[in-house]
């Protein structure tokens, strides 16, 4: 029984052998598989210009507290809340009667003052004639002469007064003192309207809307980084030219609004460390409305020749970018590359690529260093382009 057990054996270890014999055979006379197929394309050449992005807020030009110069009670109201009003327009009109009466009463009073000035004149004019005739004594002249003075400085007063109830009777209709979109009225009709002081009553408000500031702050890195462009003479400084600047509110693609920057702080805040820059606007169809959130786009670097690639070119190895570049025998190359902001959908590449490799586009993930590869050669669109600043978006 034991022996037929041990003949079983053998003869399956025996078919397990010959098998296993075929299948070494088999694999040993099998063509090695084909090179992986990969695309590649060398670097678009064109000469671009970085920018910058921030987020900003869109402040008024202009904006003016309506406030009355006069006190008393408020009349009537001549605009709608929330329109378009021009310089000067009329807004408010405080009831002028108590004024008026005040102008009438200093006109009165200027005529007094005329006609006593007109008799010293003449009282004056008669004492000089008859102390040649010593009908009056020297003193008596200049009695008259000083009434004369009193009388002139008495007009000159009185016409003060009429010019100053002639302006709290102009004040007495306040008018828009710029152009721009109005609030809403804070008072209504029939009320005590206080002016004149610092408590002035504030009755509406005021924002002028074109051209419109955006406000922006750069931190410290990008800010020193303008510094140094500045004086390579790379990137003029933004005190000195007025750089360009675009904008785009949240519902807007690209950055249709094209306007300058015009101002930049003089020192840093220590809070934030960043610094506050202001680019203009201009608003003809009032789409932009101060105290709304925009992107800001500026100038970040000078014109300069920009090796790029697309996205999917690159890899990453730990902290490093890496891509992989085929040589004249097909065989792949590792790079490790210093890559920098995109413009018109490619990244550029700093370091690490010249104009003349061939860079596996299409495919990284099938291939490794010193690996042979059937390489379908590309051209990028776009190559050898001059862009200027309005056509490229080179931001990180």
């Amino acid at each position: 029984m034991k022996t037929l057990w041990s003949r079983v054996l053998l003869c399956v270890l025996a078919g397990w052998c010959v098998l296993l014999n075929a299948c070494q055979q088999q694999q040993a006379s099998a063509p090695p598989p084909p090179s992986p197929k990969v695309t590649v394309s060398q670097p678009v050449v064109r000469d671009i210009v970085e920018w910058d992005e921030y987020t900003g807020r869109l402040e008024a030009v202009e904006s003016v507290e309506v406030r009355a110069r006069v006190s008393g009670y408020l009349q009537s109201v001549h605009f709608t809340d929330g329109a378009i009003v021009k310089k000067w327009a009329l807004l408010f009109v405080i009831d002028p009667r108590p004024y008026q009466a005040e102008l009438n009463r200093a006109k009165a009073t200027l005529e007094q003052a005329m006609a006593r000035h007109e008799r010293t004149q003449k009282d004056f004019a008669r004492a000089q004639q008859l102390v040649k005739s010593r009908a009056i004594s020297e003193e008596e002249v200049d009695t008259r002469a000083s009434d004369q003075r009193e009388a002139r400085e008495a007009v000159q007063a009185a016409r003060a007064a009429v010019e100053t109830a002639r302006l709290n009777v102009e004040f007495t209709e306040v008018k828009a003192p710029i152009s721009g979109r109005i609030g809403r009225h804070l008072v209504t009709q029939g009320n005590l309207i206080n002016g004149g002081t610092a408590e002035s009553t504030l009755l509406t408000t005021i924002v002028s809307l074109d051209p419109i500031y955006c406000y922006f702050e750069a931190d410290e890195r990008s800010y020193l980084k303008y510094v140094r462009l500045s004086r390579t003479g790379e990137r003029p400084s933004s005190r000195e030219v007025r750089n360009p600047a675009y904008l785009a509110l949240a519902n807007e693609t690209g950055f249709p609004h094209q306007g300058y920057i015009d101002f930049v702080d003089n020192r840093l805040d220590p809070n934030t460390g960043t610094m506050t820059g202001r680019a203009v606007f201009p608003n003809p169809d009032l789409m932009l409305t101060p105290g709304l959130f925009a992107r800001v786009r500026i100038t970040g670097s000078g014109q300069y020749k920009a090796l790029l690639l697309p996205d999917e070119a690159f890899g990453t190895d730990q902290t490093q970018r890496f891509a992989f570049v085929v040589n004249d025998q097909n065989t792949v190359e590792y790079r490790q590359v210093e890559l920098g902001p995109m413009s018109d959908g490619l990244r550029v590449v700093r370091n690490g690529l010249k104009p003349e490799d061939w860079v596996i586009v299409n495919g990284v993930q099938r291939v490794r260093t010193g690996a042979k590869v059937d390489a379908e050669r590309q051209t990028l669109p776009g190559d050898h382009v001059l862009a200027t600043p309005e056509a490229t978006v080179a931001k990180p």
